[in-house]
């Protein structure tokens, strides 16, 4: 796992205000260090995160493709609060299976440490990326975790934390509210852009219309009523405990990332369209989120779920990658344990073993090839 946190020189950098790179390459070429030690003086905190083309719900297995979307937050010095982003990728760039899938070194500073995990935060929330499998979600769950706000850390924190690995959470409490509140801003401002198509009947007299709304957040429902009046638009949340907020916004339809404030307080998330909904991101958390009326809402309740595809009859391949090995022909008996497959990604062989006793249906994959995630590599009886 390449993900981490850690002091490199990005921080130290943004800390002292040396330019650690520039003073190299001047003793490089033979000029003496300009400075004592006792000349450095560290200001504020600074936190980094690298953020990588790994998967975190895979065991942090690289994720390779097209960079569809790489649109990192804005950098720069807001306050006392510093956003630097060290980066050697582009949007449409390809994450190839042959190098290192480092894409960026995020890195806030800030004259706290809870101020500069709390810009951390805000700076993942707005960093968007699409097209390949990356670990903001893990690193953006890592700073809302209370023992990485509280310090208490070791070399064995995501063993005791994520002990059967990290799964994103979903939004629950004050998180949940806040996305369900941009999700009901976005579908309320849908609609109003639809109503004002040509030829519906007085479509300008009901344009200002209060509006009842259940957002689901996957089996969570969350009742609201949006209202859009001359002092801005407010969204009541009619579920205990009642509270009405109000919700501001600058951004466009289509935005990829949402940016604006409620009753106040700045906030980005992350929004990716879908029919009657959206998918979102934000404070480490993810879920896709619907937007019905309340009568959809109670129908929507009594439709069957789709279950998940039984895949234990086959051997996947767990990570885009080259093929190098397949260790078992078809009819073979195999034990728990025995080697199936190699399949190099990213620099590394992955060895792929048997899980359990079993027979060779089918190998669907030879060596040489190269495999997408999730592609069918053997079939067992």
């Amino acid at each position: 796992m390449n993900t981490r946190l850690q002091v490199e020189h990005p921080v130290t950098e943004l800390i002292t205000g040396v330019d650690l790179v520039e003073e190299m390459i001047r003793v490089a070429a033979g000029e003496k260090l300009r400075f004592t030690q006792s000349d450095v003086k560290l200001d504020g905190w600074a936190v980094e995160s690298r953020v990588y083309a790994e998967d975190p719900v895979r065991n942090f297995l690289p994720s390779t493709g097209r960079l569809v979307t790489y649109r990192p937050p804005a950098e720069g010095k807001t306050g006392d609060v510093t956003v630097r982003n060290d980066t050697g990728v582009f949007e449409g760039g390809e994450i190839s299976v042959y190098y290192d899938p480092m894409i960026a070194k995020l890195v806030t500073h800030a004259p706290t440490r809870l101020a500069a995990i709390e810009a951390q935060a805000e700076a993942l929330d707005a960093f968007a990326i699409d097209g390949i499998r990356h670990n903001i979600p893990f690193v953006s769950a890592l700073m809302h975790h209370p023992r990485w706000r509280a310090g208490d850390l070791s070399t064995g924190f995501i063993a005791e934390e994520f002990p059967a690995g990290f799964e994103i959470p979903l939004p629950a409490g004050e998180t949940a509210r806040r996305m369900a509140a941009v999700a009901a801003m976005l579908d309320h401002q849908s609609n109003d852009r639809r109503r004002q198509i040509s030829g519906q009947m007085d479509a300008m007299k009901y344009r200002r219309i209060t509006r009842t709304r259940a957002v689901m957040l996957g089996d969570d429902r969350i009742n609201l009523v949006t209202d859009e009046t001359d002092e801005g638009f407010t969204i009541t949340f009619t579920d205990a405990p009642v509270q009405t907020v109000k919700v501001e916004s600058t951004c466009k339809p289509g935005d990829l990332v949402w940016r604006g404030s409620i009753d106040g307080r700045h906030l980005s998330v992350q929004v990716r369209p879908l029919k009657n909904g959206y998918r979102m991101a934000h404070a480490g958390a993810a879920a896709t989120i619907y937007v019905y009326t309340a009568r959809e809402a109670d129908i929507f309740a009594l439709t069957p779920k789709k279950q998940a595809a039984d895949t234990s009859k086959f051997l996947l391949c767990p990570m885009p990658g080259l093929i190098k090995q397949v260790s078992a022909k078809e009819g073979q008996e195999v034990k728990a344990g025995d080697i199936l497959a190699v399949v190099e990604a990213m620099k590394m062989e992955n060895v792929l073993r048997a899980e359990k006793d079993a027979t060779v249906k089918a190998v669907k994959a030879k060596e040489g090839d190269i495999l997408a995630v999730d592609a069918v590599i053997m079939e067992f009886a």
